[in-house]
């Protein structure tokens, strides 16, 4: 099973330049992203929108209070949909990963630019990266011998954040190079939600893996079904 928090909030948009119709090679992709952020229109964290993906997984030793699940759980108990409780919620995500940066197994993350006259287009990449992680959530890892004890057994926990915010100055680029890297992408993360109260964010999701007390993921199911992350 999965956990899963997910809420959007209204799409802004600011209008852009409109670049006329040419052939894109390589080069000319290159020059325009550079031509479309010139004529942007700047906000807070910087121009247009940024969505993006942090993934990290981790060692957990039970499922108490004090372990990742027990953080996680608290972090989604009571959260809305209003500004500041989704900006709230992942800030409090990113926090309780940093604080079990000792458990850390692996990491990835991936982010991508769009114009705010593309608003639509950033929604589309956004619902297609939570989309596609959703379906891998819905896997049951149940082991051969499972676990009486109430607290569970000892686990790989797959945490995945994705969220699409405003600006461009949002740091999602370098997780699972080291632990250090990591860290900067989850802390960039964890300052910029709370700009402006959390009207920066337009959405987030935040989904765990495995769920319940008698799932076990193995290094094994890890690697199979999460191949993108990388050993930290």
């Amino acid at each position: 099973m999965f956990k899963c928090l997910i809420s959007a909030l209204i799409l802004f948009s600011a209008s852009g330049f409109v670049v006329p119709d040419v052939k894109r090679t390589s080069s000319n992709n290159f020059l325009l992203h550079i031509f479309d952020k010139l004529f942007e229109e700047e906000g807070m964290l910087g121009k247009g929108i940024t969505v993006g993906k942090v993934q990290v997984a981790l060692m957990s030793p039970d499922r108490s209070d004090s372990s990742i699940f027990g953080l996680l759980e608290d972090c989604a108990t009571d959260t809305g949909n209003e500004p500041e409780e989704l900006s709230r919620m992942a800030n409090d995500v990113c926090l309780a990963l940093m604080r079990k940066s000792d458990s850390w197994v692996a990491a990835c993350s991936t982010g991508k630019w769009f114009k705010g006259d593309d608003a639509g287009k950033a929604e589309s990449y956004y619902n297609e990266l939570t989309n596609t992680e959703a379906m891998k959530f819905e896997k049951e890892y149940i082991p051969d011998d499972i676990d009486d004890e109430s607290q569970g057994s000892s686990t790989i926990v797959v945490v995945s954040m994705i969220i699409e915010i405003q600006g461009d100055s949002t740091k999602f680029d370098g997780a699972g190079y080291s632990i250090a890297q990591t860290k900067e992408v989850l802390a960039s993360i964890a300052s910029d939600v709370l700009v402006d109260d959390g009207y920066c964010v337009n959405a987030v999701e935040v989904l765990w893996t495995p769920g319940e007390k008698d799932e076990v993921m193995s290094k094994n199911d890890m690697i199979l079904d999460f191949p993108e992350l990388i050993d930290v």
